[in-house]
């Protein structure tokens, strides 16, 4: 992907993690949906893929983590625990991790597969997931709050996991249509501080633009001074 930054230091750093495992019902439209909505506001981005085995980069604005199957968590699930002090260095220089599914799981305290095996996540949320029969599948939609704004979400659910969120943490959204987290609460997502975790694939940031300018934003506000994002002329 053209990171359109011009050769020069880029306005938003994005760090897209394990794009070559994670990548489940085309979540890589989530990075390509956040570079072109900064670029059409003017600012300059630079994408950092990091797969298993590399660094991360010591700047980040965003950090992205896609959807995977719970092979594939069991894959990346040592080599995402090693990476829990910078990226909680990260979050302590402002930046702002988004995961997706499987993504999302494991920003959690753990993940509990179908046969049993535990992977262990980053403990970023207050979450906890458990695999059990029957998949939450279908459309969602319902209402976000972020950051003190509240906007329209929606996307597509397909996971076993069912999630039960901790005291530490909010919902992201709350959905009358669909599963969302475990399908008895209504609630789909989750976020504290700068983590925020959701189950829409779709992908979930075209699908939702308000969700994807409030990561932006988010991303940006240090450039801006905290001002609103210029509004884009979405359709739909």
């Amino acid at each position: 992907m053209s990171d359109g930054s011009g050769g020069g230091t880029p306005d938003l750093v994005i760090v897209h993690l394990y794009p070559d495992l994670l990548a489940a019902y085309g979540d890589r439209g989530n990075v390509v949906t956040l570079v072109r909505r900064a670029e059409w506001r003017g600012f300059s981005v630079r994408v950092e893929p990091v797969t298993r085995g590399e660094p991360l980069p010591r700047r980040a604005e965003l950090v992205l983590i896609g959807g995977g199957s719970d092979r594939i968590q069991g894959l990346i699930g040592k080599d995402l625990a090693a990476r829990r002090t910078p990226l909680l260095e990260l979050l302590e220089g402002g930046a702002t991790i988004f995961g997706v599914c499987a993504g999302y799981q494991l920003l959690g305290h753990r993940f509990v597969g179908a046969e049993g095996v535990e992977v262990p996540g980053l403990g970023l949320l207050d979450v906890s997931t458990v695999a059990e029969r029957g998949r939450l599948v279908g459309p969602v939609s319902g209402l976000a709050e972020l950051d003190g704004r509240c906007f329209a979400i929606r996307g597509f659910e397909n996971h076993s996991g069912r999630t039960v969120l901790g005291d530490g943490v909010h919902p992201l959204a709350t959905v009358p249509k669909g599963r969302g987290n475990n399908g008895r609460d209504r609630t789909e997502g989750a976020f504290r501080d700068g983590v925020i975790g959701t189950y829409l694939h779709g992908p979930v940031l075209p699908s939702s633009p308000d969700l994807a300018d409030a990561l932006l934003w988010r991303a940006v506000r240090h450039r801006t001074g905290g001002a609103p994002l210029v509004a884009l002329a979405d359709e739909g």
